[in-house]
């Protein structure tokens, strides 16, 4: 008989993109996509980002978005002019008033700056 009862958990990360957990967070804003924005079921508002990758982010938020809801975000990224924006995201899991989201749609020029920010953020210091 095996000696462990139950079934063994294990989670493995299957990311192709490394997230980078923000060393100080900013703020984003969140605005629906899609007929739930027009049948007015909210989900526009500001929110945390802890962590960013090239394909998503976790973002704490009271805006009231489910999983499974379409966004455009608008990411401020620290050291940069403008807010970069993320023409579609989908809001993959939810916790607690914190949400993973997928981006789905981002311009050529919103990568590039997103590229940017995590490689000067990932870069040792000398």
């Amino acid at each position: 008989m095996s000696g462990t009862t139950g079934q063994e958990q294990f989670s493995v990360d299957l990311r192709q993109h490394p997230r980078l957990r923000v060393p100080a967070p900013f703020v984003c804003s969140l605005s629906r996509l899609g007929l739930a924005k027009w049948l007015g079921r909210g989900g526009d508002g500001i929110g945390v980002v802890f962590d960013v990758s090239m394909r998503g982010a976790k973002v704490m938020s009271e805006a009231g978005i489910q999983r499974g809801d379409r966004l455009s975000v608008s990411l401020s990224l620290p050291n940069q002019v403008s807010p970069m924006t993320v023409e579609e995201a989908t809001v993959r899991w939810e916790r607690e008033q914190v949400y993973g989201l997928e981006f789905v749609n981002l311009s050529s020029v919103a990568e590039m700056r997103l590229r940017k920010f995590i490689t000067l953020a990932t870069k040792p210091t000398s």
